[in-house]
């Protein structure tokens, strides 16, 4: 019987009030009734002085609020300052710094990149600029300025270079559109 009495405790767990019972038992033959009493007196104390810690603890954070209030520390001023104090310690560990050396290194090369990219697109410009075709183009755009400009009876500047012509042109027509722009004098006008 005794046999399948350890059987069954083997297979099965022991539930918490089992464990409570063992426990009872086990401490039961081990310490004296004196030492019990002593230990319950003591527990009885420890949870007398834990709840008197928990009513000082709480005069004391009423007491925080209460200063806090009178200084006008409030909430977000201390959430700024948490804020402040964490970043400045993530700035200071090792991780933030290398990323950050990292990242000033590949901002270095993205600049150097761009400039040589920019150093290209320039030089395609200037190549562009020389070519036939552009030419072609400026001296048909220079004969089309000088055309308004006699048109618009304004002064003919010959040689100049393209950006000028391109400036003249955009004068004469200002002032084409000006003249087509001026209000009617007589009361036959005014009727059309």
């Amino acid at each position: 019987m005794e046999a399948q009495a350890q059987a069954l405790l083997e297979r099965q767990a022991l539930s918490e009030a089992d464990e409570e019972v063992v426990t009872d038992v086990y401490l039961t033959n081990m310490i004296s009734e004196e030492e019990r009493e002593e230990l319950k007196a003591e527990l009885d104390k420890l949870k007398d002085e834990i709840a008197t810690l928990r009513q000082v603890l709480a005069a004391k954070e009423k007491h925080l609020v209460e200063i806090k209030q009178k200084l006008g520390i409030n909430l977000m001023n201390e959430l700024k300052q948490n804020f402040s104090k964490s970043w400045h310690d993530v700035q200071t560990t090792t991780a933030y710094k290398k990323t950050q050396e990292t990242l000033s290194q590949a901002g270095q090369k993205a600049t150097a990149a761009i400039s040589n990219v920019g150093t290209v697109i320039s030089k395609k410009f200037g190549d562009m600029r020389n070519s036939p075709t552009f030419k072609s183009f400026e001296e048909k755009v220079e004969t089309t300025v000088t055309s308004l400009k006699t048109k618009v009876g304004g002064t003919i500047h010959s040689g100049g270079c393209f950006e000028d012509v391109l400036s003249s042109a955009a004068h004469a027509s200002a002032e084409s559109s000006v003249v087509s722009a001026r209000l009617p004098e007589t009361e036959e006008e005014l009727q059309c």
